[in-house]
């Protein structure tokens, strides 16, 4: 099931007895989980609301067992259980597969049972396709909440700024997850920063997004790339030391910058042998949006430019790691040089 026809039918109060919710959207995981226990109704911990994770999952079939003494149904909510991940012969606990059989096991010679006493759901990071992930996609829900693609986060935001009667177009939207992510809690962090200063009835500007957000370092890493290409070298320096003043590790900057460019390499050679760009860069489906940025920033570098960058920001950090040089100020030597 797609998280949107999830959220539907939890809005429209149809409650499962069975449910495997997973993936790295964790806001609109929770969000849903939080509406499950709602429909759901009152819950008291231990009596009719059972919590299990990866140190008691061995007594998920006797919680399941017991009865909720004063309700109808109990609700069990099992994270991390780490029953869903195929692990190598090496790492497989024995234990831990037998819990697996057995609950799959139990569950099939008992679901007519289970659907009339309790509701179960499990709350995972990551699973493989295995028997027991069969099962609930067979007789109950299994969504995979990945991250969502730039037009359903910008619907998501916009229904949000109308609910607080503020303004803002589909460019600045754009504009607002190219410098803020598409992690849903991290937007709605953002965003309500920019609705409390734009207030009602007002309307919020790329000025505000630049002056209020919490940009992610690859968007800040797109800027300096930016100034770099148009040979402007105070801009570069600028944005290189507004980084470091907001406490980004000069590593991580090292890192993250080098990977930007590796990509630029990467975009320059899949235009000159008719690659998929997307394919090439291994973008996710939240990411396609980037593909375009990508190739305007290829643009401003030749290829044997890019190569030299590559080498420079290499040697850097060899020199760094033996004490040869500031990472700070070797960054800013390379800027200065290329421009």
């Amino acid at each position: 099931m797609k998280v949107e026809e999830l959220e539907k039918d939890l809005k429209n109060g149809n409650l499962s007895s069975l449910y495997l919710l997973y993936g790295e959207e964790r806001f609109l995981l929770e969000n849903s989980l939080k509406k499950i226990k709602n429909l759901f109704g009152q819950i008291l911990n231990g009596i009719n609301y059972i919590t299990i994770d990866e140190t008691n999952i061995g007594n998920i079939i006797s919680d399941i067992e017991t009865p909720s003494f004063g309700f109808d149904k109990k609700l069990i909510v099992a994270k991390n259980t780490k029953l869903f991940k195929k692990e190598g012969k090496k790492k497989t606990k024995k234990d831990d597969q037998t819990i697996k059989t057995k609950l799959l096991d139990y569950l099939n010679n008992n679901f007519d049972f289970i659907k009339d006493s309790v509701v179960l759901v499990f709350v995972e990071a990551e699973v493989d396709k295995c028997d027991l992930m069969q099962f609930i996609d067979k007789n109950g829900i299994v969504c995979n909440f990945e991250y969502q693609k730039p037009n359903k986060i910008q619907a998501r935001l916009k229904a949000i700024t109308n609910a607080y009667k503020v303004n803002i177009d589909v460019p600045t939207l754009s504009y607002f997850i190219e410098c803020c992510g598409t992690d849903m809690q991290d937007l709605i962090n953002e965003i309500r920063k920019l609705i409390e200063y734009a207030g009602e009835g007002g309307t919020i500007t790329r000025e505000d997004i630049d002056n209020l957000c919490i940009k992610k370092i690859e968007s800040v890493i797109f800027d300096l790339t930016d100034s770099l290409g148009k040979k402007n070298t105070k801009k570069a320096i600028e944005v290189l030391r507004n980084l470091i003043l907001e406490k980004e590790p000069v590593q991580k900057i090292l890192i993250t910058l080098y990977n930007h460019f590796r990509k630029l390499y990467l975009v320059k050679f899949a235009l000159k042998n008719n690659k998929d760009i997307k394919e090439s860069l291994d973008l996710k489906p939240n990411q396609t949006f980037l593909v375009n940025k990508y190739k305007m920033q290829a643009g401003y570098f030749k290829t044997s430019e890019i190569r030299t960058i590559l080498k420079e920001l290499s040697n850097l950090d060899y020199k760094y790691k033996i004490g040869l040089i500031d990472l700070e100020i070797g960054f800013e030597s390379i800027l200065c040089a290329y421009c």
